[in-house]
């Protein structure tokens, strides 16, 4: 079975060699995503954390699935000091659908103003 690549238009487009989404299987991985180009993009981790999780979620609808079937993310940061705000941005988020998670520390993204970016995996229904 080859896996399908999706790019979603309302996610902008990709300015590069990747896809927005790729499907394999029952299982969805995203590319990383960032609050770049939205209205976040100059705001705090929180803020932005919301951003990057309406956009998985935006993501993960448009691939049938939702945050409740969220497995994993990987989550990479610029500064520690914004972990509380992530951690509640995410606790808010996930409800009960805590999925595992990695948090991995970066010196910088392709942004200044970005504050984090994450990725993810998702549990899917065939249709």
């Amino acid at each position: 079975m080859l896996p399908i690549r999706q790019n979603i238009e309302q996610l902008g487009p990709v300015a590069g060699p990747y896809s927005h989404a790729v499907i394999h299987g029952d299982t969805l991985y995203t590319s990383g995503l960032t609050a770049f180009g939205s209205n976040s993009q100059f705001e705090g981790a929180g803020v932005q954390t919301q951003t990057i999780l309406d956009q998985l979620s935006f993501l993960a609808e448009s691939c049938k699935t939702s945050l409740q079937h969220l497995i994993k993310v990987t989550i990479f940061a610029v500064d520690p000091a914004d972990i509380p705000e992530i951690r509640a941005a995410l606790i808010n988020r996930y409800g009960e659908n805590v999925p595992a998670s990695s948090l991995v520390f970066v010196k910088e993204l392709f942004s200044p103003d970005l504050r984090l970016e994450i990725e993810a995996v998702f549990a899917v229904h065939p249709t």
